[in-house]
């Protein structure tokens, strides 16, 4: 059995609730099974190995709010480690080491990056220095902290314009895919206009819950409306995901059939091949199932999950093998796996996919931003960036779905059981923050040469939705300031 203390100063808001969302990793960067408490002064954790790792926590971090932030490696010791130090020794290496990376690639560094770099080291040596004197320690440890993440957005703002315009010199506009999820219901001619000026592909959600809400009783109103619409107006096309395993995607009438995985597998397909039948050839990218890396609705085990998405990709394949076939990845820092004996990690699963020759034509993974308990809670940017580039390996295009909160207040209209996490932005959950936020993170993506397209996760607020205040339009149906970033972005990089 492994155990590893952490103090923490009472300068830090940390609770016992913190302190459970904790993991640590190896190299694979997959979260091991462990147990996290708070004692009232130290972060302890159980786990049942003994090997050298790194340490993540949600962790405050003033004027950047609530990060996942990870230390070093660390090896089991006696004596607790003081996390101050070594949250920051873990992000001043990890940005120094990143930035060597990408200059021996070409990136130029501005001086005023190398000299973030250099105070946050000295802050650093003053704390470890220091470590008997907690006051001094901290706050210098804290300084450095902050002072490592101001070098970390100026290094990913670097990497991304330079990227993005070397990427323009080979093609004045680039063929990314960037889009939102229309939904579940018909949009008015005002929202339709905003879309198609903002946008140059659309998702199309076909939700089976609600086409056949009743057995063997189709509902094509909507989907029809929709797919015409996107036609009409030129639009890439996204249909799915076909399977989506949650409650939200899922007939009633399919439960009864949770205990009896064959006859599931015949109702997913017969859904599927109608689907897929009816819109053969008018659809660019079939989502083939989402969630199914991580759900647990219909009591499906990790091997049925693997085997019910194969289906669903084998039957799209068979019935429009014109499409490309895509399937959908949840909460792809896998986060969850430290609270259950999991034996395929996200990645683990796509590549198991990937390997297995069904013409698999990408991934995409989906990155709820900001929320709890299925989302993914918030991260710098060069923790995105190591994730894109991660999932490069694979050898797929990558696709990104995303969605940010902009209030954490009761949503009247939201219908899934994620909340936005309390105190997540230090400024709070706000459009104003939802806005800053892509415009941070969509030049780093588009500038990712493996990611083929980039998708707002949910349109708006004022439709049934999944995720709380997480749309593009709120609920009284007014752009928030993110669509007009995003209709920027697209107007300035993309066909």
């Amino acid at each position: 059995m492994g155990l590893i203390r952490f103090k923490v100063h009472d300068s830090q808001p940390i609770s016992q609730e913190k302190a459970e969302r904790a993991y640590m990793s190896g190299h694979d960067r997959v979260p091991w099974p462990s147990e996290t408490y708070w004692t009232g002064e130290m972060v302890v954790m159980k786990r049942p190995v003994e090997d050298s790792g790194n340490f993540y926590i949600p962790w405050y971090v003033e004027g950047f709010g609530e990060l996942i932030l990870g230390t070093a490696t660390l090896r089991q010791r006696e004596a607790p480690y003081n996390l101050h130090v070594e949250l920051a020794r873990g992000k001043i290496n990890q940005v120094r080491n990143q930035t060597y990376d990408w200059q021996s690639i070409g990136l130029h560094v501005p001086d005023r990056l190398t000299e973030r770099i250099k105070s946050a080291v000295t802050l650093f040596s003053k704390a470890a220095t220091n470590q008997h004197d907690p006051e001094v320690c901290v706050e210098a440890a804290d300084q450095a902290l902050v002072i490592a993440l101001e070098a970390t957005e100026l290094l990913a703002s670097c990497f991304a314009d330079q990227a993005l315009a070397a990427r323009h010199r080979q093609d004045q506009q680039l063929g990314t895919l960037l889009g939102a999820n229309f939904g579940d219901h018909l949009v008015d001619d005002f929202t339709a206009r905003q879309f198609r000026n903002s946008f140059n592909s659309v998702i199309i959600p076909f939700n089976w819950r609600q086409i056949e809400s009743q057995e063997g009783q189709y509902d094509w109103a909507i989907p029809d409306k929709q797919v015409e619409w996107g036609e009409t107006n030129g639009l890439t096309i996204w249909g799915g995901p076909l399977v989506f395993l949650s409650e939200s995607g899922l007939p009633d009438w399919l439960l009864q059939w949770k205990d009896d995985f064959s006859t599931l597998m015949t109702f997913v397909s017969d859904y599927i091949e109608t689907t897929v039948a009816r819109f053969r050839d008018r659809i660019n990218l079939w989502e083939c199932a989402a969630k199914t890396n991580v759900s647990q609705a219909l009591g499906l085990n990790e091997e049925q999950r693997l085997r019910l998405t194969v289906r669903a990709i084998e039957t799209v394949r068979r019935v429009d093998p014109n499409a490309e076939y895509l399937i959908t990845v949840d909460q792809p820092w896998a986060e969850y796996m430290k609270n259950n004996e999991w034996e395929l990690s996200p990645i683990h699963f796509a590549d198991a996919l990937a390997r297995a020759e069904l013409g698999l034509s990408g991934v995409n993974l989906q990155i709820n931003v900001g929320y709890l308990p299925g989302g993914s809670p918030q991260r710098d940017l060069l923790e995105l960036s190591r994730l894109l580039d991660l999932w490069g390996f694979l050898g797929l295009p990558l696709y990104i779905s995303l969605t940010f909160p902009t209030s954490d207040a009761e949503d009247p209209n939201a219908y899934g059981k994620d909340k936005p996490i309390p105190n997540g932005m230090h400024e709070g959950w706000s459009p104003i923050s939802q806005r800053a936020w892509v415009e941070k993170v969509i030049p780093l993506i588009l500038a990712k040469r493996n990611v083929y397209g980039i998708f707002w996760n949910q349109l708006s607020d004022g439709q049934p939705h999944e995720y709380p205040h997480g749309g593009l339009f709120n609920s009284e149906g007014r752009p928030k300031p993110a669509l007009a970033t995003l209709a920027t972005m697209r107007k300035y990089h993309l066909k």
